[in-house]
């Protein structure tokens, strides 16, 4: 394993210690509700649920922002959606009600920006590449990304339209190889899973993905993931029902406290 890969799994360990030790921007104000007599500062917060549309490689580290942003502001709960960022923007699309959202590359999130679906300009906030996972007894093998192309192995990716899909694609074409894989799941998490059940020899995703999978699969990096880094930027949307509450969780993932999380688990500077 590289040092690159010794790094990540170190920085998961200090996931916690990031939470932990930082706190995000000055938390903003709940809205309060007073029964009849009672002073406004014995109110009690009113219950909020702010929507988070997330891609599914932001699991760990945005259910731990969440936990942050819940602790900073009584009452509010935050209700993720983990998807492909393909599926999220399709759901934004036809109408599903959310906060915040945040893709896994620019170009899904462009099309949520065409669409007028977000409410100001997104922010990159962290970048990712690719890695090969394989299970811990590497059965095939696999050294580097030529070997995805060999006849035999049973190689899992994600569809093209989704942000670690492009990745492999790019990869796939700059390095002149003709991948064959037995499936292209949807998001990043199902390729993991299929290599860590051992249904897969291998499969493409993110370095971040490995990092975090507490040892159910193994990591091989490979220098051509250089060629396709991808960026992930976050906004609060048009429709948002809690505006303020949006634009604070924005600021936390963008803040001091959500790089120190981010950097723990392995994800680039924006």
């Amino acid at each position: 394993m590289t040092h690159l890969r010794s790094r990540l799994l170190a920085g998961v360990a200090a996931l916690g210690l990031a939470l932990t030790g930082c706190s995000s921007t000055a938390p903003t104000t709940t809205p309060t509700e007073a029964a009849p007599g009672q002073s406004s500062e014995s109110a009690k917060p009113v219950e909020v649920t702010l929507t988070v549309f997330a891609a599914a490689s932001l699991t760990k580290t945005f259910t731990a922002l969440g936990e942050t942003f819940e602790a900073e502001h009584p009452g509010v709960t935050v209700s993720f959606n983990f998807a492909g960022s393909s599926d999220l923007v399709a759901q934004l699309q036809q109408g599903a009600p959310a906060d915040v959202f945040a893709s896994a590359d620019e170009k899904n999130m462009a099309k949520a920006t065409d669409e007028k679906l977000m409410a100001a300009e997104p922010v990159i906030f962290a970048t990712n590449v690719l890695s090969i996972a394989v299970p811990p007894d590497n059965p095939a093998a696999i050294t580097g990304l030529a070997d995805l192309a060999r006849d035999g192995v049973k190689l899992v990716i994600c569809a093209p339209e989704v942000p670690c899909g492009a990745a492999t694609v790019k990869v796939a074409e700059a390095a002149g190889l003709t991948l064959k894989p037995v499936s292209e799941e949807a998001k990043v998490t199902d390729v993991l899973a299929k290599v860590a059940s051992g249904d897969a020899d291998a499969g493409l995703v993110y370095a971040t993905d490995v990092a975090g999978s507490e040892g159910k699969v193994t990591g091989i990096d490979f220098p051509e993931s250089a060629g396709a880094v991808n960026s992930y930027p976050i906004g609060t949307l048009a429709k948002s029902a809690n505006p303020d509450l949006a634009k604070a969780f924005v600021d936390l993932v963008t803040g001091e406290a959500g790089q120190q999380v981010l950097a723990a688990a392995g994800f680039g500077k924006p």
